[in-house]
């Protein structure tokens, strides 16, 4: 990991920044839309490991015709770069994945994912550390403001169940995300951002199928219609929306915004996330965000344009 962050380019230039924040925020609601939809799936008998190995399958799918098409000419990129797409599939993709789902299985959602939203701050300590690039006043100021917005969001303040395992779980799912987006943003490479995209899921499917045969990623699934407070589609409905949406849409478009706009930026545009989340658990599974949630996630906003802000001040 350290000579892979060594080479990882952090500011990108100037043109492309407007739309890798729309990209960011497309990447960040898309993956927030991912627990409502797994919640009416786990409602009628499906395993956590059951919907995320068929998302990050039906992802790998969907990408691989752009990814073939990304590399027609330029599969010497892939060879050379396989050790970062082996990274990026095992740690990004499915190390994450399964460190979070290991998480909440022994601690409260809200706690677990506090400590893999960490990973903003991760990423700046790590660019800090091993590039020397130090953050701008501004830049610390919206990560504490992001941090306290995130806190607010996740309601934490109303009791909370934590267990030592969770917590180590929760912290590989931080070193996951971090991964995600300091590989991410690398444009030294010249592999292209929907290949990376697609071979890394395909990578961190075959890393989670593995994980199901031996046992370590209960499988059950279910052929009931998934329950919603809008109603009860086939259960493929939401599995499609899953595959194609929270994770095949999501992670081409955080890829392309992480090139963009660096790492340390799309990492906290990706705090949005969890205000998605919300906000879709509102519409599909009727639990209605709190006025202090809705004030977190205008510090969480605040705290990402502080961020972007300082970001530009040091570039």
């Amino acid at each position: 990991m350290a000579q892979l962050a060594d080479d990882i380019t952090v500011r990108p230039a100037a043109p492309g920044v407007g739309s890798g924040l729309l990209l960011a925020v497309v990447s960040a609601t898309s993956f927030g839309l991912s627990g409502p939809l797994a919640a009416g799936l786990l409602a009628t008998g499906w395993s956590p490991g059951a919907i995320v190995l068929g998302r990050v399958a039906l992802a790998a799918l969907a990408l691989a015709p752009f990814t073939i098409a990304a590399l027609r000419g330029r599969w010497h990129l892939l060879r050379r770069q396989a050790g970062q797409v082996l990274l990026y599939g095992v740690l990004a993709v499915a190390g994450a994945q399964f460190c979070y789902f290991s998480a909440v299985a022994t601690m409260d959602v809200a706690p677990a994912l506090l400590i893999e939203y960490t990973a903003p701050a991760a990423v700046v300590a790590w660019l800090w550390l091993r590039r020397g690039q130090r953050p701008s006043p501004l830049t610390v100021g919206g990560a504490v403001v992001a941090a306290a917005g995130l806190l607010l969001v996740l309601d934490l303040f109303s009791g909370v169940d934590l267990a030592w395992s969770g917590v180590a779980w929760s912290l590989g799912a931080m070193v996951g995300a971090t991964a995600y987006f300091l590989i991410s943003a690398d444009t030294d490479t010249g592999l292209p951002p929907l290949a990376l995209a697609g071979a890394g899921l395909t990578v961190g499917g075959l890393g989670l199928l593995a994980l199901a045969v031996t046992g370590l990623l209960p499988m059950h699934a279910s052929t009931a219609a998934a329950q919603f407070s809008l109603g009860s589609p086939p259960w493929w409905v939401p599995m499609l929306l899953l595959g194609l949406v929270t994770a095949a849409l999501a992670y081409a478009t955080g890829v392309i915004a992480s090139r963009r706009l660096g790492s340390r930026v799309a990492s906290f545009v990706a705090l949005l996330e969890v205000v998605a989340a919300v906000l879709f658990a509102w519409l599909l599974v009727s639990q209605l965000p709190t006025a202090t949630q809705f004030a977190g996630g205008l510090l969480i906003i605040g705290g990402v344009i502080a961020v972007r802000l300082g970001d530009r001040a040091v570039a």
